[in-house]
């Protein structure tokens, strides 16, 4: 099993982080190397998390069998009358291998190509191509100006940073310039810097994610929580088309004034490319028409306004399709929650919904979550089952605060992660360790990338499912995981002590720990800004207890679900109105199509087969009769019919009286204008002024 377990991890991490992906990005519109970096960057930084723990297995593992060769007894020690006084630990627990073992030299490279790929990702490339994918130009070339030019400051920033801490090493007579010290010091400001802001989202996940567990179990709260986020979607879906609509109008004066033989026609047509398909249908009738511009002195777009555009579009585009699809998946929550709240008052304890999913059910799936099963989780297990899962979770945040405030004390050892991983080192239980590492990394980085899926900055990053990220959004978030993942790790290893410059022993470090190098030369941040800064992990946690920055941003303006609030009551009442509003369109939607279905079921079999008996009962000698004056028997046909009539006007829809025609009929289906007629004319055209209408 040597290094098996290490290449099942790298296999089941890269379908985990394509899966991730999927949901929020988009594999067919979206560019290829927006994927590709995106994947890349999520994979690396999942990849750290989970083989961590196995790291620190082998670690153990390693300094067990070091202590074991260092505490050998004497040789032939009867000679001097004296017995071997070492008591070697692997006498009392043999140092056996663990499953997950490592061997020698793999972990240290291993390490080294993940860490510094990813710093490679956050700090240069995914910055550029977050540049360049939102960038307007309609070429290689232009968009890889505006990259860098964009980037400039950006880039400007970090050597501004790594530059203070340059002058600081190479002002402290006691250090030496090394290359070796300046990779530490190029590690220890990155991390730093990812520092600073992983204890900012820890902070607040430690208290949401627990919390929202416990607000899950509230049908009303959840209930309300929708109306609130249908009525601020709905302000935001009215906007993203309003937005749409100027930028299209735009769009269509440039393509009306720019003809196909303009130099800058072609950037006209990439910008027509990233419209919906209606505005393309309705802008391209004027495309072919030719214009000597060169003979009349018309003001044109200048190509710089093109590239303007052209971002305008991709923008507005991407923001209007997503309002749509989040409000088609809001509705069918809000549905589903007032079928919840209506079931759970139920005798039968039979699920019933109100309107049948438009996706085809599993019947696997059907067979075993059937009405019954659903309305007992639905209405009784799942609310227990969520109030549990949040005690479960508060407990692991306490747990991590207490500990965040502790882990600099060895003496004794108050970090209870430390506890229980010094607890299992002594008895070797390797498969402990090891599921205790991954369950407490695993939910500190729950805690921290949750809070990056849920924070949105205003439109410009924004996670949103159901393949509805932008670009933009998705390269953003790589950057973020790569840049709070090797901190993320860091603290991991300080809470559970097997960070030597933390616990300050002189015990083998893990692979993990020897990339990053001797923290020692950059001691006020090694011993200063690593210990201290994370106990303000606290202050995070009650301010984020007691909504502060809910509240702040409420005051401001930004409408945000507070239940004591006036403004919330407002939104909610308007969005449960939206919501019966738009409950009662599909009622009716469904209604009329079963009623077509039904009259389309009860009567079309009749019709075909009285217009079958009629076409065969028809005598010869009168179907030329019935050819020369077919308007006129057709016409006394139907006026005394009246239930043939009946049945063309369910089943068609009966276009208005022409009022202004010469000749009233007493058929609005013969009196159409432009119908055709058995003659082989058209009504418009057997009127003596052929062009009125023109």
């Amino acid at each position: 099993m040597s290094g098996a377990a290490l290449g099942l991890e790298i296999v089941f991490v890269f379908f985990l982080a394509l899966f991730l992906l999927h949901r929020y990005g988009d594999f067919k519109k979206q560019h290829r190397l927006v994927i590709i970096g995106t994947l890349l960057a999520w994979y690396l930084c999942f990849l750290i998390v989970f083989i961590l723990p196995l790291d620190v297995s082998t670690t153990i593992y390693n300094r067990c069998k070091h202590a074991a060769a260092n505490s050998s007894p004497t040789e032939n020690s009867n000679i001097t009358g004296f017995h071997a006084t070492a008591t070697p630990v692997p006498s009392q627990h043999p140092c056996f291998k663990p499953w997950s073992y490592i061997p020698d030299g793999i972990m240290p490279i291993f390490w080294r190509v993940v860490y510094w790929t990813s710093q490679f990702l956050t700090w240069i490339l995914l910055p550029f191509m977050q540049s360049y994918a939102r960038s307007g130009g309609f070429s290689i070339t232009g968009k890889i100006k505006t990259a860098l030019i964009e980037n400039a400051i950006y880039y400007g920033t970090y050597l501004l940073i790594f530059g203070a801490f340059l002058i600081y090493v190479a002002v402290n007579p006691h250090l030496h310039l090394e290359w070796n010290q300046l990779q530490t010091i190029g590690i220890a400001a990155a991390n730093t810097w990812g520092l600073f802001l992983l204890v900012l989202l820890l902070g607040y996940g430690l208290v949401e994610i627990p919390r929202s567990y416990w607000n899950g179990a509230k049908r009303g709260y959840l209930l309300m929580k929708t109306y609130f986020k249908a009525a601020k979607l709905m302000t935001e879906k009215a906007d993203a088309e309003e937005t749409l609509e100027d930028v299209m109008e735009e769009v269509r004066k440039v393509n009306e004034s720019i003809k196909y033989n303009h130099p800058l026609r072609k950037c006209v047509d990439t910008i027509l490319k990233k419209c919906p398909t209606e505005y393309q249908e309705k802008m391209g009738r004027n495309m072919d028409d030719y214009e000597d511009f060169d003979e009349k002195h018309n003001t044109y777009p200048s190509e710089k306004s093109l590239v303007k555009l052209h971002k305008q579009v991709i923008y507005s585009v991407q923001r209007h399709r997503r309002t749509q699809v989040q409000w088609q998946i809001l509705l069918e929550q809000a549905f589903y929650l007032e079928d919840v709240a209506k079931n759970e008052t139920s005798a039968t304890r039979q699920f019933v919904h109100t309107f049948q999913s438009p996706e085809p059910e599993n019947k696997f799936l059907q067979y075993f979550y059937n009405p019954t099963v659903e309305w007992y989780w639905e209405c009784l297990l799942r609310p227990w089952f969520y109030r549990i899962l949040a005690v479960v979770l508060s407990i692991f945040s306490v747990i991590v605060v207490w500990s965040e405030c502790t882990f600099f004390s060895t003496t004794p050892v108050l970090s209870l992660f430390a506890v229980f991983i010094q607890l299992a080192e002594k008895t070797y239980n390797y498969i402990y360790i090891e599921i205790a590492c991954f369950l407490s990394i695993f939910f500190l980085s729950i805690c921290v990338y949750s809070t990056v899926f849920r924070i949105r900055v205003f439109n410009y990053y924004y996670l949103a499912s159901h393949h509805q990220t932008d670009a933009y959004s998705l390269l953003f978030s790589g950057m973020l995981f790569c840049r709070l993942t090797p901190p993320l790790c860091l603290n991991f290893l300080g809470l559970t002590h097997m960070d030597s410059s933390i616990s300050h022993q002189n015990t083998q470090p893990t692979a993990y720990t020897s990339i990053m190098g001797s923290m020692k030369v950059l001691s006020f941040i090694a011993d200063g800004f690593y210990i201290y800064y994370p106990m303000l992990v606290v202050i995070l946690c009650i301010a984020t207890y007691f909504s502060l920055g809910t509240r702040c941003l409420n005051l401001l303006g930004f409408q945000q679900f507070m239940g004591d609030n006036d403004m919330t009551s407002d939104l909610v009442d308007e969005g449960k109105e939206l919501i019966r509003r738009e409950k009662r369109k599909r009622q009716r939607q469904e209604e009329g199509e079963n009623r077509r279905r039904e009259w389309k079921e009860r009567y079309g079999q009749n019709r075909e087969d009285s217009t079958r008996n009629r076409n065969v009962h028809v005598d010869p000698k009168e179907s030329n009769l019935s050819d020369i004056s077919t308007n006129r028997s057709s016409k006394y046909t139907r006026a005394n019919n009246r239930t043939e009539r009946d049945r063309i006007e369910l089943l068609q829809d009966v276009e208005p009286l022409d009022f202004n025609a010469e000749t009233f009929t007493d058929d609005p289906l013969e009196s159409e204008p432009g119908r055709y007629q058995p003659g082989g004319r058209y009504l418009s055209m057997s009127h003596s002024r052929i062009f009125d209408d023109v």
